[in-house]
């Protein structure tokens, strides 16, 4: 799909994450609608880029939100739900308000607006839904039980809704970044992970959303390549990586995220 002069809905506008993509879509030219809680840094967005993009605040987390947003939005051609709650810990750890908060703005949003936004798209026969999980939604590790639900969910509702959507012109990507440096909620918790475990920026996150959407690419990945090894050697032999796992401290690297990440639920 061509980026230059469409519209496109970008949700979790208003984090560094969110920042860095709605950068690299505009440098592409398309129009973009900015969403996310703090209309303060939304509008700081859009005029740091020219008074361009199209400000629509919005708390996915409250259920009439998603509704509205798609409703404010209209006829879109593309859809990058970016927006996502924190949710590290064991789930005994989790409040049910906040185990609800985080199915809501990470799974059930992406999926009500892609619900409302596709039949535009397939009506025009073009279209681009981009999904942001993480490989957390590849693999599943300590403390992550609640997180990789919603991420996994993602990848599996991707795989779907692209079956479903076979011949229409509109296509569907799934973003899988690793641990991520200077924005996003890993680099907010504040912990230093490990040597030889490796980041990537916003920037690379941004241009894996861009090349989903240009090129129609199904899945991407966007870790070192020893972060997606360890995600491919889990695939094949899940006991075996756990066991990896737990020897390098992989359960100290999640209760420090989980401590640093608990604030933002």
């Amino acid at each position: 799909m061509r980026l230059d002069g469409s519209t496109v809905l970008l949700t979790g506008a208003s984090g560094g994450i969110g920042e860095a993509i709605a950068r690299a879509l505009d440098a592409k030219g398309a129009r973009v609608l900015i969403s996310g809680r703090r209309a303060d840094q939304l509008e700081r967005l859009a005029a740091d880029l020219g008074g361009r993009p199209v400000v629509l605040a919005a708390d996915l987390a409250e259920r009439g939100a998603v509704a509205e947003l798609a409703s404010r939005a209209g006829a879109v051609d593309a859809l990058v739900a970016n927006a996502a709650l924190p949710a590290s810990g064991p789930i005994d750890d989790f409040t049910a308000q906040e185990i609800d908060r985080a199915l809501d703005v990470n799974l059930r949003a992406p999926i009500q607006l892609t619900r409302a936004l596709l039949p535009g798209m397939v009506e025009r026969g073009a279209g681009h839904v981009v999904l942001m999980s993480s490989l957390s939604g590849r693999v599943a590790s300590v403390g992550s039980s609640l997180y990789s639900a919603t991420k996994f969910g993602l990848r599996g509702f991707a795989a779907g809704v692209r079956e479903d959507l076979h011949g229409s012109g509109v296509g569907v990507t799934v973003v899988y970044p690793g641990f991520v440096s200077g924005a996003g909620m890993f680099a907010d918790a504040g912990v230093r992970l490990p040597k030889g475990v490796g980041t990537r920026s916003p920037e690379q996150v941004a241009a894996a959303v861009v090349a989903g959407i240009e090129r129609g690419k199904a899945e991407i990945d966007v870790a070192p390549l020893s972060l997606r090894a360890g995600t491919f050697l889990s695939g094949l032999a899940p006991t075996m990586a756990s066991r990896i796992q737990r020897r390098l401290g992989s359960a100290r690297l999640s209760d420090a995220i989980a401590e640093g990440q608990k604030p933002k639920r």
